[in-house]
């Protein structure tokens, strides 16, 4: 059902936690992943060298994580790995990448900012909203229940 999965990664600790579902994702369905980091290093008029030098080394970075992060899937038996890196808006590219890839299917973690990215948006909404493929977003964060503290001494009745 799946043969293509497209998996954004930013380089993130929460990111990456959707790679396990993304391991039975494609060990169920023989897919393909693939990892797609999106940098944007910025824009400046001031110093054209410095920004071109802060291209290659993001893209340089991003090369090395992917690679890693492919291997480390191949190793949990995921077939086919394969890895993109690109310039530009991280939702904007998503969504082009998967239809003009073919893909079948975009994994995104997302973290519930809760009501800012509701006036800001974020990644996953802007993704959900516009991809022409099916997206599947996995809650990733860890909700910490704090300890209670009791304002009165409890053998006092």
């Amino acid at each position: 059902m799946f043969k293509k999965i497209l998996v954004p990664l930013d380089g993130s600790e929460l990111a990456a936690r959707i790679l396990p579902y993304v391991v039975d994702l494609a060990q169920t369905h023989g897919s393909q992943a693939t990892l797609l980091h999106v940098y944007y290093p910025g824009e400046s008029e001031t110093f054209p060298d410095w920004i071109e030098k802060e291209r290659e080394k993001e893209k340089k970075a991003c090369e090395l994580f992917l690679i890693q992060t492919a291997k480390e899937l191949e190793a949990q038996g995921v077939k086919e790995v394969k890895i993109e890196c690109v310039e530009g808006s991280p939702a904007r590219e998503i969504i082009g990448y998967a239809k003009n890839n073919g893909m079948d299917l975009i994994t995104l973690a997302t973290h519930g900012k809760g009501e800012v990215v509701w006036v800001l948006g974020s990644v996953a909404e802007k993704v959900v909203s516009h991809a022409t493929v099916p997206v599947l977003l996995f809650r990733v964060l860890e909700l910490k229940i704090p300890d209670l503290k009791l304002d009165y001494d409890p053998a006092i009745p």
